[in-house]
């Protein structure tokens, strides 16, 4: 192999996904330093790495001189399978149309959820969540949605681990947690109250096929206003719902 690609154990190609793999929600633009120590390839290797990404248009340049992923890996992305966010989009727009609120669609990865699509308004609260970012699943309430129907062996590992306190309000207590995912279990949807962040809350419902949660759709709206959260739980738990069916008929 040339070049840095001697490196034991580590291909060109296992290089350039590290590279690419260092760009994410909280580092959008990096510079040549922070790529080389975020994804462990030696400078001098992501110099000439980067040159050959940024040519084929993978990567571009920010006009401070920052690279970002480029319109090409965009363009790739856009091929990627998206029956869910296609069945489950006209329902969020009717969620937003008929709420005035923020609405987002959820999978779980991992120990994450990773937002997948996004409804929102000029009017409606400022939400942390973007589509294609990551959050804890604890702490946001399509997290919890989706962590309240998974196995219990599942539960029990996530509950395990030390867990992220965003907020004041963010629930760790593992007792607590689980006693408060029985009841999202019971009523069928989750209620969270400044536990993401200060300012917002939420309500959220899984989408069930088979009995299984394949994704949590989530509504948010600011805490000024959480007394108006139940008049939500109605419409949002119909969207759901109906997100349900038109994967299961379509599966």
């Amino acid at each position: 192999m040339a070049g840095g690609s001697r490196e034991a154990g580590r291909t060109v190609t296992s290089k350039v996904l590290a590279i690419l793999g260092a760009f994410d929600a909280g580092h959008p633009q990096l510079t040549l330093t922070d790529l080389a120590r975020r994804s462990g390839v030696p400078l001098s290797t992501v110099h000439r790495l980067v040159g050959e990404l940024e040519e084929w248009q993978a990567l571009s340049r920010a006009p401070d001189g920052r690279l970002r992923i480029g319109l090409r890996l965009w363009e790739l992305g856009q091929l990627a399978p998206a029956k869910l966010q296609d069945l489950a989009h006209p329902w969020l727009q009717e969620l937003f149309a008929s709420t005035g609120e923020n609405v987002h669609l959820a999978v779980r990865d991992g120990l994450e959820v990773l937002y997948v699509d996004k409804v929102a308004g000029r009017r409606a609260v400022p939400i942390v969540s973007r589509t294609g970012g990551r959050l804890p699943m604890h702490p946001t309430g399509v997290g919890k949605a989706l962590l309240a129907f998974e196995p219990d062996w599942f539960v029990r590992s996530y509950l395990d681990r030390v867990l992220e306190r965003p907020t004041p309000h963010t629930i760790t207590e593992p007792g607590r947690l689980a006693r408060e995912l029985a009841t999202v279990r019971a009523q069928g949807y989750a209620l969270t109250y400044e536990e993401m962040t200060l300012g917002s809350c939420s309500a959220a419902a899984p989408i069930l096929v088979g009995g299984r949660p394949i994704a949590a759709l989530g509504i948010v709206l600011a805490a000024r206003r959480a007394r108006e959260l139940p008049r939500l739980v109605e419409p949002l738990l119909n969207a759901a719902n109906g997100i349900g069916r038109a994967c299961a008929a379509a599966a």
